[in-house]
């Protein structure tokens, strides 16, 4: 551009509207992550949220009147580093993260997103940027570690991988006509290659002189790049390279010195830069010019808040009868703020309103991809339906149905993509920080894979600590705020191995030590108030460590145990004898499960066998099968009325798995089983007789998956994921009378981390929630009270426990609610026009127009005009 010649643009105008055009209450990162935090599609908004790992989803235009919904997507195990919608596809984003994969996925309303579609894996390093191929479908370039990759999407390929950086890749972008890709790297060096020629760089050129966060944008013209960085003394700058003359930029501005990262977008059309960054309220915009290198300042903005991110609008959502040029999104901690640049023109002489075009059709495949587009169709604000659809396990949330078809789309939508859980939208919430236990210290780090990590029943809890003499910290649940810094505890002398409440006697706690021992203790009333050293009584259980205790589920005073010397035991702990010795395991024995009836006992082992014991009836397992391949861990536990046997454990690939066996046909191996993710940690699982809920996390995960557990296939329906902001050790749940029924909680559980204790409720949203959800809350056995005691179910006994009814004193069922009255419906006009006879039709026509122009034999006002004379005329 000729310097003394003025720009076009110069007159470009930033306008900030008001708040109440912002969208709020949105809880956007707060840390930053090396993308944009924020992306924009033709329809709809991505961001980065609080949780790692987590998206938001939002459209991007909502009528008048409309609520705007806002949902999320659980898309990675770890933060997500960058996300791009796809160019042709408006319902297609990728995602890539720091747990080095890349997920495509399928948006195609605002709302809970299903499974990915694909997962590209291989790359070696976290994932950096991602961009789609601006000409070709379904072609993507990701940056991770020191590679590059470019993947065919649609078959889930990898089509070119060029040469590796010197250092880790931080950005990476295609040229206009998509033949070059550049990338700027950690080692301070840009580089131009050509994907399809070579693997090596056709051009390379020392880029910034410092080596933080640095980006790389293509111009609207093939031969020029620009970059965004630091200088030697820490300014930050961008620099215009030209290719013809690669050595050294072509054009450069500096801003400032300041440590927030530039987030640099450019608009092709006009060339126009916007710079923001991270951490900071100023937007400046720039105009780039190529014919002749320049970089000119053209506005500063400052907006109300700091930027998280930033992000623009597509040319065709502008409003382009007001010469609306570019429309900013700015993240913020709690909203996106659009910020629209325009120029002020007298004359609008052409109109490109695109709400005048027609709507490009849906394409109808895109290979692997399209082939499941319509499973991920969500409506966040639905009332759960029995017309959704089912998400893979890989994901955290599911899918429900719109809520706008009709009942047979809805029934045919239900036929093709198969039932969904009532409970798809159940989401997790940490109660207010008043009710949290803090300033927990010297947590036990060392507790066994086969340990659940701590116990609680409705009174209190029980925590082993680092340190010698098995130390035992007892807090009590109604005591909430800061602990002291020294704590009373129970004294095992030997490292505890597993723990466990009486769930008959609150104040009765077992613990199984190192050296075979169990030992019961009482805790007085109102908790601890002193060092315990005593024991109530010590059983001299086996002969080597103890792995697991547990209760019998309606029989008082009855234990199980296993041990290292590969057998299980069953005590009678109020005279302390062991009564009955369960023999057959050829390895470690991972986990012990009663059945809910208390009449059968089932285990899981080392030696890859699951066992099935009748105690009373024999000691040797009543039926055998196979078991997970993994050797690091397992869990089992009984669920659907004791019909199924779960297991969680590991496959050969150390895969995390779920196994659902028939409980009458164990040998036949596994009925189903579902794939989760790889993590070292083994699975501990909850499961909730009342709803069917299975609740999974392991120790040191920040992840809690649900599932709605079926006796019929598919058996397993994926509910929305809790993912917590750091990583915690366990769960343990509290009883269903401890659950707020009136806010549809359907279950508590206390949430144990690094340093404190958080009480973390699960609720179903309902619309209705004056009225008691008998559709959800069925009658609730009262497992704090024996059904019958230890020497009747010694001699062949066994009883039920009561249920009672979880309905709040004053609430009236859901299924006895009055119904609404019915709206009268008016018809239109047209309905009653139509009932008419054409005569009729006519003679109200004629009326009509004889009403509107009056009576034509009045005289006419010229009638009224005065002449003049004759002669006048002469």
């Amino acid at each position: 551009m000729n310097r003394f010649r003025a720009s076009k643009l110069k007159n470009c105008i930033p306008k900030i509207p008001k708040k109440q055009d912002w969208i709020a209450d949105i809880a956007a990162a707060s840390s930053s992550s090396n993308g944009n935090n924020i992306k924009c599609g033709q329809h709809l908004i991505a961001y980065n949220t609080d949780s790692a790992g987590v998206l938001g989803i939002t459209p991007l235009e909502v009528g008048n009147g409309e609520k705007r919904s806002l949902s999320r997507l659980h898309c990675h195990s770890d933060v997500v580093s960058d996300f791009a919608f796809s160019p042709f596809h408006e319902h297609l984003l990728v995602t890539g993260s720091n747990d080095q994969t890349v997920k495509v996925w399928n948006v195609s309303e605002p709302g809970d997103v299903g499974s990915a579609t694909s997962v590209l894996a291989g790359n070696a390093g976290q994932v950096r940027a991602l961009q789609f191929h601006p000409s070709a479908d379904s072609l993507l370039v990701s940056a991770a570690g020191k590679n590059v990759h470019v993947w065919d999407i649609s078959k889930e390929a990898e089509l070119a991988a060029p040469d590796a950086h010197g250092d880790q890749v931080q950005s990476v972008c295609w040229s206009t006509d998509g033949v070059l890709l550049g990338t700027s790297s950690k080692d301070k060096r840009l580089r131009v290659f050509d994907v399809r020629k070579s693997g090596g760089a056709i051009q390379d050129a020392q880029s910034h002189d410092n080596n933080k966060d640095s980006r790389v944008l293509w111009t609207n013209s093939n031969n020029h790049l620009l970059t965004s960085g630091f200088n030697q003394v820490r300014e930050r700058e961008v620099l215009l390279w030209d290719l013809r003359n690669f050595s050294r930029p072509a054009a450069s501005f500096t801003l400032d010195a300041s440590s927030g990262l530039l987030i640099p977008l450019y608009d092709m059309d006009t060339g126009l830069l916007i710079l923001g960054a991270q951490g900071e309220g100023t937007v400046y915009c720039m105009e780039v010019g190529t014919d002749t290198p320049s970089l000119t300042h053209i506005s500063q903005c400052v907006t109300e808040q700091q930027s998280r991110g930033l992000a623009l609008v597509p040319k065709l959502c502008l409003d382009v009868m007001s010469c609306e040029l570019l429309r900013l999104l700015q993240l913020t901690d709690r909203f996106i703020i659009p910020i629209s640049y325009s120029i002020p023109r007298k004359v609008q002489k052409v109109s490109l309103d695109p709400s005048r075009k027609p709507v490009p059709a849906r394409p109808a495949s895109i290979g692997k991809l399209s082939a499941r587009q319509d499973r991920d169709v969500v409506s966040p604000d639905a009332e759960p339906s029995e017309a959704s659809a089912v998400s893979s396990p890989s994901s955290s949330v599911t899918s429900p149905s719109s809520g706008i078809v009709s009942s047979t789309s809805q029934r045919s939508l239900q036929g093709i993509l198969g039932p969904s859980s009532r409970f798809r939208h159940i989401e997790g919430i940490v109660q207010h920080r008043d009710n949290h236990i803090t300033n927990l210290r010297a947590v036990s780090q060392s507790t066994p894979g086969e340990c659940d990590g701590f116990c609680v029943n409705y009174q209190r809890l029980a925590l082993p600590l680092a340190g010698p003499g098995g130390q035992v910290a007892v807090l009590e649940l109604c005591q909430s705020g800061r602990l002291a810094d020294t704590l009373p505890t129970v004294q095992n002398t030997v490292p505890v191995m597993d723990l466990a409440w009486d769930p008959f006697n609150p104040h009765r706690l077992v613990t199984g030590g190192e050296d075979g021992r169990i030992r019961v203790w009482q805790i007085p009333n109102g908790g601890l108030v002193e060092t315990i050293t005593e024991p109530q009584a010590a059983l001299t259980a086996h002969n080597e460590r103890i792995y697991t205790v547990r209760f019998h589920p309606s029989a008082s005073d009855i234990l199980a145990s296993s041990s290292f010397d590969l057998t299980v035991r069953i005590w009678n702990v109020k005279t302390g004898q062991d009564v009955l010795k369960l023999q057959g395991h050829e390895d470690q024995i991972f986990s012990l499960a009663w059945s809910p009836d208390g009449r059968l006992l089932a285990s899981c082992s080392k030696d890859q066998r699951v066992r099935i014991y009748e105690p009373r009836v024999s000691n040797k397992p009543q039926q055998e099968g196979p078991g997970p391949e993994g050797a690091r861990g397992a869990r089992v536990l009984w669920v659907c009325d004791g019909k199924y046997l779960l297991v969680s454990g590991f496959d050969s690939r150390s895969e995390r798995q779920l196994y659902l066996y028939n409980a009458e046909d164990l040998a036949r191996g596994p009925v189903t089983s579902q794939s989760l993710n790889v993590s070292p940690s083994t699975l501990i699982p909850h499961y909730d007789p009342d709803t069917s809920l299975l609740v999974l996390t392991g120790k040191g995960d920040s992840r809690v998956f649900l599932f709605e557990v079926l006796p019929e296939a598919p058996h397993f329906l994926e509910c929305n994921s809790f993912i917590s902001s750091d990583p915690h050790k366990g769960l343990q749940f509290l009883r269903k009378t401890d659950c707020a029924v009136r806010d549809v909680e359907v279950l508590r559980a206390m949430r144990l981390s690094n340093s404190s204790l958080e009480p973390l409720a699960f609720r179903v949203p309902r619309v209705k929630k004056e009225f008691f959800q008998d559709d959800i809350f069925s009658p609730s056995l009262v497992t704090w009270e024996p059904s019958l005691s230890a020497e009747e179910w010694l001699n062949g006994r066994d009883r039920q426990q009561r249920s009672i009814t979880l309905c709040p004193d004053g609430m009236t069922p859901v299924s006895l609610a009055p119904k609404e009255a019915p709206v009268r419906k008016i018809l239109p006009s047209s309905v009653y026009l139509q009932e008419k006879t054409d005569e009729q039709k006519k003679e109200e026509l004629l009326s009509a127009m004889v009403a509107k122009l009056g009576n034509r034999d009045d005289p006419l006002p010229q009638d009224a005009f005065e002449g003049v004379d004759e002669d006048e005329w002469d």
